[in-house]
């Protein structure tokens, strides 16, 4: 007789527009069930609480955690609460925590979550789910095969600011390069508008990457980067790729895919859908935890890795400089670079 795969429970904080996401592709998976449901906002809470017929609910996530014990817990929440839900989802003896992006809000606070992580061996997973769309998918496999020749430089921008959207570049182009490691950053940066908002960034900041590979990454955030005139929505606007010696191949976010290769040029239909996307996203989670060598796509090592890079663009604005990777502590990078922009 076939043994019964375990279900893994899950518990969801942050109910707005990416935590029901969450919620509602956990509920359609039937390898997990949503056992508990957190957010600051009452009736929210309970409007999710009716939805997906969850008894444990609270304002206070400790007690949903303390309550229900999952396995797995999941927080789509604002940026500056990162580290103390990261260490209630450990104390509460999770297996997985999956969080939204950015990582961290500053080099010190990513360094002391993932120590804690790392020494309590807790899996994590980070929000950069459009890798799932097929028109991300058919730009990797052009250059995965070769089409438009060795690589020499991979790209992103987003007229959405760094908080918001850099992270999402930076990942998407470190996979078209195979996770290369990073040696160095040089960045620029401008405005201080944007450090108003909860995902406090410059109004433009660019990041010139060197891989170890030979590769180089040029990445752009904010008011500043080039628009993408193909594509109406700002957080849609967003193109990432790969220039080769024999061409080239990229992905728009809300515009399909396209490439000139040695032999022509191709393009094809695409946007980012939650819908397509979230799904094999929340099932490779149940994957990773099955087998521990199916190490999710997004998981939060790589992430991590990223976000470095986004931190060591801020650091190298503010010491005029290149930075090497990887970092230790120094300065908060946003109040530093708001500083000097000042």
């Amino acid at each position: 007789m076939k043994t019964p795969e375990k279900i893994y429970t899950v518990a969801v904080a942050g109910l707005g527009k990416r935590g029901t996401h969450h919620a509602e592709a956990v509920s359609k998976n039937p390898r997990l069930k949503l056992v508990g449901l957190c957010d600051i906002d009452p009736v929210r809470l309970d409007a999710a609480k009716q939805k997906f017929g969850v008894s444990h609910a609270s304002t206070e996530v400790d007690k949903v955690l303390g309550d229900t014990k999952p396995d797995i817990f999941m927080f789509c929440t604002l940026p500056h609460i990162r580290l103390p839900l990261i260490k209630a989802g450990i104390g509460a003896g999770v297996k997985l925590i999956a969080y939204e992006k950015p990582v961290a809000t500053s080099m010190n606070e990513g360094l002391e979550m993932y120590k804690l992580l790392r020494e309590s061996g807790v899996k994590t997973v980070v929000s950069h789910q459009h890798r799932y769309g097929e028109h991300y998918q058919k730009v990797k496999e052009i250059i995965e095969c070769g089409a438009i020749g060795r690589v020499h430089t991979v790209y992103g921008h987003a007229t959405g600011w760094m908080m918001h959207m850099m992270s999402h570049m930076v990942e998407y182009t470190s996979w078209y390069n195979n996770n290369s490691d990073v040696e160095w950053v040089a960045g620029q940066a401008a405005g201080i508008e944007k450090f108003t908002d909860v995902h406090s960034s410059p109004d433009h900041i660019c990041a010139m990457i060197q891989y170890a590979n030979g590769v180089r990454g040029v990445i752009e955030c904010g008011a500043g980067a080039p628009d993408v005139p193909e594509v109406d929505a700002w957080w849609r606007k967003c193109r990432i790729g790969a220039q080769g010696t024999e061409g080239f191949a990229e992905v728009l976010t809300g515009g399909g895919w396209r490439a000139v290769m040695k032999h022509g040029a191709m393009s094809g239909p695409g946007g980012m859908d939650y819908e397509h996307d979230m799904p094999p996203y929340i099932q490779d989670i149940v994957n990773w935890l099955d087998d521990p060598k199916q190490i999710h796509p997004c998981n939060g090592e790589t992430a991590m890795k990223g976000f470095q890079v986004m931190m060591a663009a801020c650091r190298s604005v503010v010491q005029r400089g290149k930075v090497k990777l990887p970092l230790g502590e120094g300065e908060p990078e946003l109040e530093a670079l708001k500083r000097v922009l000042s």
